[in-house]
């Protein structure tokens, strides 16, 4: 494959824009996590206006991208053509164990501790009326019943729910499966999750605690993977669908469940969303860089009288691995 390459004077305002310590600095930080500016102020204990100015000297360089949504604005290094090929060999000529780029990391990885910490507080607080959260967006009968015709009747030998909270997607559909795993991060959510398994006699579950970026489960396992309202939450939803797609087995499907873009900043300050949705375009890509076939998805939106509602979306994949005839695609009717 032929790499994407600068023309001179852009390659030259490249080099130059990475050529200051604050801003290589920044590269470093940005290719291991996307990141706010509130965020690099405190790793790198500099002002706001001086880490805004050299963040839009890389992205005008092509560096780095830059993603708003909503009030936020997210930054991460350059993911594609000669912007991100420029990183790699940039990074991959210093030492990481150099002591400024440690004393960085390990800042960075305070972050993420608080980051953490937050969402776990936010989820014990959340855990005895969680069901009762997602009222938020259009009626859960209707959400459930178009999980259950993306499902659809083929069997299945193993299903994996990621983030399974409560453990509602399991009661649902592991009575489809011969098998079915939920994780979560959670210890509260776990234990909610464990009384509806054990209220519904589902003797087929089993519960375990982990972490979606590092799933405690055997490679190419499971025929049926759902992710059903764990995305918003994520720093990095496209590495948790990488990890998920590493655990389908060839031919396997993974159903994501999520809102729709949205503008309710609330979600943000009152319920640790990281995210305000996802277009569907933004999944599809996640998936197909994960190695994935998108299928149709289908999108609930709020009908009459539900005009306070948000709009949940169904992303459904397979893995291309598969030689097997297809399933059933979701319907593309938009309620």
């Amino acid at each position: 494959m032929t790499q994407a390459v600068f023309p001179f004077t852009e390659a030259l305002a490249a080099l130059e824009a990475a050529g200051e310590s604050t801003r290589l600095r920044l590269l470093a930080l940005l290719a291991e996590a996307e990141l706010t500016v509130s965020e690099l102020v405190t790793i790198l204990g500099q002002s706001q206006p001086r880490v805004s100015r050299h963040l839009k000297l890389l992205v005008e360089a092509g560096l780095v991208e830059r993603h708003r949504e909503g009030a936020w604005a997210f930054f991460t290094a350059a993911s594609h053509g000669a912007g991100a090929g420029l990183v790699r060999d940039i990074l991959g000529r210093i030492d990481p164990e150099d002591a400024i780029l440690r004393a960085d990391n390990g800042r960075l990885a305070e972050a993420r501790r608080d980051r953490t910490a937050s969402a776990e507080s936010y989820f014990a607080a959340q855990a005895p009326n969680w069901d009762r959260v997602r009222a938020l967006h259009v009626p859960e009968e209707r959400v459930e019943a178009a999980v259950l015709d993306a499902v659809g009747d083929a069997p299945v030998r193993a299903l994996l729910d990621l983030g399974t909270g409560t453990g509602r997607m399991l009661e649902i559909l592991a009575p489809r499966a011969a098998r079915a795993v939920g994780i979560d991060g959670s210890h509260a959510m776990l234990n909610l999750a464990r009384l509806r398994v054990e209220r519904g006699a589902l003797r087929n579950v089993q519960l375990r605690q982990g972490d979606l970026y590092a799933l405690p489960v055997e490679r190419d396992g499971y025929d049926l993977v759902v992710i059903h309202q764990v995305l918003h939450y994520l720093d990095e939803p496209a590495r948790a669908l990488r990890e998920a797609a590493r655990v389908l087995r060839p031919g396997g499907r993974l159903l994501v469940v999520d809102f729709a873009p949205h503008a309710d900043e609330t979600l943000r300050a009152a319920h640790a969303h990281r995210r305000l949705g996802f277009a569907r375009a933004e999944v599809d890509g996640f998936m197909r860089d994960a190695g994935l076939d998108p299928l149709p998805g289908r999108d609930l939106a709020p009908l009459p009288g539900e005009a306070d509602k948000l709009t949940v979306s169904l992303w459904m994949a397979r893995d291309r691995r598969s030689l097997a005839a297809e399933a059933p695609p979701l319907r593309q009717a938009v309620a």
